[in-house]
């Protein structure tokens, strides 16, 4: 497991760009569930390992 000083955190807007949506379904996954955060006073941190998790899942079974 990796230790909290070696993660790195993305802000929103980070985490739209790399994965290429809106700020808005960023905040729509999070309050979901689906990614999770850490607030920090009014904004959220997403962790870079979830991003990278989140990319590499499925999106949606089709069929």
């Amino acid at each position: 497991m990796a230790e909290v000083s070696d993660a790195r955190f993305l802000t929103v807007a980070e985490v739209a760009e790399i994965m290429r949506v809106s700020k808005m379904t960023v905040y729509r996954l999070v309050h979901s569930g689906e990614l999770p955060a850490i607030r920090f006073g009014r904004s959220y941190r997403v962790p870079e390992s979830a991003v990278t998790d989140a990319l590499h899942r499925p999106i949606a079974d089709v069929g």
